[in-house]
């Protein structure tokens, strides 16, 4: 895939319709919604990256939330996960202020772009390998475009899998199992590889994942950026 820019692969990104079970279920979700929302209009698109084109930290969720950013366009927008995510994110410096709820809720990230590995919403929050691999080159599409990365934080297990294939090292050097708070140094791409637990509201509520615990990643991050 060759775009012109990330606005550009943005707008084709959106007319993606390469996973009929995906396209089926953000549609249906977008049209049955859910009982708060009943009066909005949901996005029920794929939902493009978010933040500072010149970032030199990238973060990569699993996929967007059926009533979250399957709803608002936005990535990690308007559900508990991202009520967790961006206070950490503004406590750390990363963003200028704490919520993010809609679009146009004056939300800027800095020196951070946030993605995922799946850009539409799957049924039980479960993509399979072939929605995976059908998304995978718009990841990689997105990436190139952000020439200043230093490191990449991994929400969740799935997206750790997928970096772990790209950011690979070299032989005879070895790559951490997945858990929150290991990293490792992609010698062959040049950047920090980062593992955390997705914010998702089965970590935070069971206490898995403390605000302490994610503050603790973008820490790291922080010192990785000027090590």
């Amino acid at each position: 895939m060759k775009f012109q820019s990330l606005s550009h692969l943005d707008k084709e990104l959106t007319n993606c319709r390469d996973c009929p079970r995906l396209v089926a279920w953000r549609e249906e979700v977008g049209e049955v919604k859910r009982k708060a929302y009943r009066d909005q209009t949901y996005w029920a698109k794929p939902v493009p990256g978010f933040g500072d084109e010149k970032a030199q930290v990238l973060v990569v969720g699993l996929a967007p939330g059926a009533h979250g950013s399957n709803r608002t366009g936005r990535m990690f927008t308007g559900d508990d996960s991202g009520k967790f995510l961006y206070p950490a994110l503004y406590r750390a410096g990363f963003a200028n202020q704490p919520d993010g709820m809609n679009l146009g809720d004056g939300l800027l990230l800095k020196n951070l772009w946030i993605t995922a590995v799946c850009r539409c919403v799957p049924p039980d929050n479960k993509p399979t390998r072939e929605e995976i691999l059908n998304c995978q080159p718009w990841l990689d599409a997105e990436t190139a475009f952000l020439k200043h990365l230093k490191v990449i934080v991994a929400l969740g297990k799935l997206a750790w899998d997928q970096l772990t294939i790209k950011y690979r090292v070299s032989e005879g050097k070895s790559i951490p199992i997945f858990s929150h708070g290991v990293c490792y140094f992609s010698d062959q791409k040049g950047v920090w590889v980062m593992a955390s637990y997705h914010p998702s509201r089965q970590n935070t509520q069971t206490g898995r994942l403390t605000a302490a615990m994610l503050d603790n990643i973008w820490n790291q991050v922080s010192k990785f950026l000027v090590g």
